[in-house]
């Protein structure tokens, strides 16, 4: 099976920020055991400062800024909910 592109996304913000998700159906693998490959992108000002991805041969993960770290993939809603709660910590300052 091919990868599928099942969802896309981009939204741009009246700040000049902007969200973009891209999901796609892909054969189950070691890294990708859910059969997804996802992309969540928040950016500011051309820099990418919030994002959830499963890049080739890296698994879950999310970054801050220029820092990665690993992420538990528990279900696409959750993956929504943490990415919208970065989203709205960052902008009120907290993240």
């Amino acid at each position: 099976m091919k990868a599928g592109l099942v969802f896309h996304e981009k939204r741009y913000f009246t700040d000049g920020s902007l969200q973009e998700i891209k999901i796609w159906k892909v054969p189950e693998s070691e890294d990708k055991p859910h059969g997804l490959k996802y992309s969540f992108s928040y950016i500011v000002k051309d820099e990418r400062v919030i994002g959830y991805d499963n890049a080739e041969k890296k698994g879950d993960h999310y970054h801050y800024r220029d820092k990665e770290y690993p992420y538990k993939f528990r279900g696409l809603d959750k993956l929504w909910s943490d990415f919208k709660k970065d989203i709205e910590q960052f902008k009120e300052g907290r993240l």
